[in-house]
């Protein structure tokens, strides 16, 4: 079931976003050769608690497998869901997906972004602009009146005149009281897809995954780590965005 958030309930999600958008921005200048995906994981967490929130991931359990992290940190060929470790180290030429979430107050924030770490290929940044294309296209469409399938033909539009492909196992939801809501975000559309009507007061998660090869993808023995099947690039940027009776509001962007 859709829900729609009140003005005081947009008010609690918007320092949620708040939240995890200075986080993020002290994981990006953080994320330097040499540090670990551990160490980024630790700054998440302190910068968390630090501003009276909690980490969103820790201890998620949709499945069989518990997440013991406050961050996903995805490094090239992984799509999303890269789980922190003592023994990996960014280094130049690397493009890394910073995924993070917090709950303040009983409401979520989550956004991503991907990087790159020193100097990089041509491709690798030309992925990961696109991908940032595709999420802010997917956005403009995030309007009253329109419909779920506005914003996935606008990401996968964007995504594939580049020559890439969407990821389809994976999708953007509705975030509120609970990490994910309905409805489902996803990144391409086909008929007979659920395709709500958007309406004021809806809080989507919007979060374009592209690969540079094809869409398929395998998990890792973690349960968690999603790569690419092809072991090409991918990239992964992600907003909470609330539908208004205007323009979409960012909730996870600064001003």
């Amino acid at each position: 079931m859709v829900t729609l958030k009140s003005a005081d309930e947009l008010a609690l999600m918007r320092r949620a976003g708040r939240i995890v958008a200075e986080v993020l921005d002290e994981l990006v200048a953080a994320a330097r050769p040499g540090i670990t995906t551990l160490e980024l994981d630790q700054i998440a967490e302190e910068g968390t608690r630090r501003r009276g929130a909690c980490p969103a991931f820790k201890g998620y359990r949709p499945h069989d497998v518990t997440y013991h992290h406050s961050l996903c940190v995805s490094i090239n060929e992984e799509i999303v869901h890269g789980v922190p470790r003592a023994g990996r180290k960014l280094k130049v030429g690397d493009i890394v997906g910073l995924d993070f979430g917090v709950s303040y107050k009983g409401y979520f924030g989550d956004a991503a972004r991907t990087i790159a770490i020193g100097p990089v290929s041509a491709e690798a940044q030309r992925l990961i602009r696109v991908t940032r294309e595709a999420l802010y296209a997917g956005i403009a469409h995030a309007r009253s009146g329109n419909r779920i399938s506005d914003i996935a033909r606008a990401v996968q539009a964007t995504a594939e005149r580049a020559g890439y492909s969407v990821v389809t196992e994976f999708a953007g939801h509705g975030i509120g009281r609970r990490l994910h809501e309905d409805p489902q975000v996803p990144n391409y559309f086909r008929p007979g897809m659920p395709n709500p009507r958007l309406l004021p007061g809806m809080v989507l998660a919007i979060e374009p995954m592209v690969n540079q090869g094809g869409p398929e993808l395998e998990i890792l023995a973690d349960g968690w780590t999603a790569i690419t099947a092809d072991h090409k690039l991918s990239a992964h940027f992600e907003h909470s965005v609330a539908i208004t009776d205007g323009d979409p509001e960012i909730l996870s962007e600064l001003n």
